[in-house]
């Protein structure tokens, strides 16, 4: 029985809501240790932990469920517990931290100091996990999360190798072990596939979680259930009725600090190998056979093996790329990309990338699919939009001037939703039609706040199901598709840059670059 807010013991529960009833979310893993490789770090403070504290406020982690930091930085338990305690007040969706959840939740909290390389802190790790499952009756379950530069990747996975550590430790048992690896997961294919090749040799493929947090957010995961879940969608998913469709993630933040990181990857990598590639593959795939991990990452690579790497002239035709300059974000001036803490002043890298690729099977043969995205935007903001062909009569435009095309849009942030546009009958005399939209949203229809993309991808860690989480040949499969379309930069001289001004859509070739195709961007 949950106590009332307010009442001894009582914590502050959400209303019971009955949409949510059943919902798998309502599973609550096996008892587990989870081990944060860099535990001092940004994401660590600013999302995982956090996450870990929601999912305790909704009494969805097991019994005697604990965490590990692990990182160079001398801490002792306490103090890591008091970095914890600040960092869930200042960044959970939930907050402040209520008392009798923090009590229980600071008992299975402990920290472990060492640099990544010496193998020494590992055993020191061994030694701290037997004793939390003897303690906790953890049952030798394990979570590693790298939340550390890639750079690191190798070194610790390989050490937990060494140390023993990458395998259940009960034989005989239903004892796990698993990992999660951070993005970037390479940085062309070669790089992936020498980093698969690494883990291969530690983990099996089923212990590796390969995450992309966009895979967590609700309407991604609604893709699925709306073009299989709903009959009046799916015969018109397809290139007899679509005309094309715009993929866009538009940010209005700089690089914030990470400058160097930012030199190294580019939009191109920071975005369009993981987050847009995951959308691609979601939005085009065919129906699986089941709604079961493997049966959905199949179709996803499926879709991924469908798009031709492109050729260096290729690359010129269908690519633009840019990078922000000096300009204004809500009213308030911002320095250009050269200007920023740790970027070369002569720098080259794209901080805006459009991309025009084309999905060669059956069911989208002829759809050209763009990709639109970058930083220094006017707003934020992501969604997928299917534009559909005009009626092939145009009864109601006697000049002939075309309709406003109907067009489905999923709103993946920062409003998660869906809203469908058509035409409608102004009311009077004349025969007047104007375009009209139909909203839902997720908020409002089910009267929640949407929990963190972590929270959920981190509890389906623990349940062992990877249904959210890219598989091997997936991620070789995108990177091959980008690395093509680096490899055909460096073939060619970049744009003059800076390109286009912070603060507005980018460069003007990239409305020049859809408007040769008869088309425009969506209007955000």
């Amino acid at each position: 029985m949950t106590l009332p807010i307010g009442t001894p013991g009582g914590v502050a529960t959400p209303a019971f809501n009955p949409l949510r009833k059943g919902l798998r979310m309502e599973r609550t893993p096996p008892p587990c240790v989870m081990v944060i490789f860099g535990a001092t770090g940004d994401l660590t403070h600013r999302k995982l932990l956090p996450a870990l504290y929601n999912l305790a406020l909704e009494h969805l982690l097991p019994e005697g469920f604990s965490v590990v930091g692990f990182a160079r930085r001398p801490l002792d338990d306490a103090k890591f517990q008091q970095g914890i305690l600040e960092s869930i007040n200042k960044f959970s969706r939930r907050r402040p931290v209520q008392p009798t959840v923090w009590e229980q939740f600071i008992k299975g909290i402990y920290y472990v100091s060492s640099d990544f390389t010496n193998l020494e802190g590992y055993q020191a790790l061994a030694a701290t996990l037997d004793k939390i499952d003897e303690e906790r009756g953890t049952q030798g379950n394990r979570l590693f999360y790298l939340s550390t530069p890639p750079s690191d990747y190798e070194i610790i996975i390989n050490n937990l190798g060494k140390a023993g550590l990458a395998k259940p430790q009960r034989p005989g048992s239903d004892a796990w072990t698993r990992i999660i690896i951070e993005k970037p997961f390479g940085h062309d294919l070669k790089s992936a596939q020498e980093l698969n090749d690494v883990v291969a040799e530690v983990f099996r493929e089923n212990q590796v979680f390969r995450i992309d947090h966009y895979l967590g957010k609700e309407t991604v995961q609604n893709i699925l259930v709306f073009r299989f879940g709903n009959s009046i969608f799916e015969p018109i998913w397809n290139r007899q009725f679509v005309d094309h469709i715009q993929i866009v993630v538009a940010e209005e933040l700089g690089v914030e600090g990470r400058g160097p990181y930012y030199e190294e990857s580019g939009t191109i990598r920071d975005m369009v190998q993981n987050h847009m590639m995951q959308l691609l593959s979601l939005v085009c795939m065919e129906p699986p056979v089941s709604y079961e991990a493997n049966a959905i990452r199949d179709e996803k690579t499926q879709v991924l093996r469908s798009i031709k790497p492109l050729d260096a002239d290729e690359v010129v035709e269908r690519t633009v790329r840019g990078q922000y300059g000096p300009g204004t974000i809500f009213g308030k001036p911002v320095l250009g990309y050269r200007h920023e803490e740790r970027v070369n002043p002569n720098s080259i890298t794209d901080t805006y990338v459009a991309i025009k690729l084309f999905v060669e099977n059956w069911r989208w043969a002829g759809v050209p699919i763009y990709l639109r995205t970058g930083k220094r935007l006017p707003k934020r903001t992501s969604e997928i939009s299917l534009q559909f062909k005009p009626a092939p009569q145009q009864l109601f435009s006697p000049s002939g001037m075309p309709l406003e095309p109907n067009v489905l849009v999923l709103q993946i942030q920062p409003n998660e939703g869906i809203s469908l546009k058509f035409g409608a009958k102004v009311p009077g005399q004349t025969m007047n039609i104007r375009p009209v939209t139909m909203d839902f949203r997720f908020g409002q229809s089910f009267g929640i706040t949407a929990a963190d993309a972590y929270e959920r991808l981190i509890l389906d860690a623990m349940l062992g199901d990877s249904t959210l989480f890219a598989r091997r040949d997936e991620v070789e499969q995108a990177w091959s598709i980008v690395t093509s379309i680096t490899d055909g930069w460096k073939l060619h001289m970049p744009p003059a840059l800076p390109n286009y001004e912070a603060g507005t859509w980018g460069p003007k070739e990239a409305d020049e670059f859809i408007q040769k195709d008869g088309r425009n961007w969506r209007r955000l």
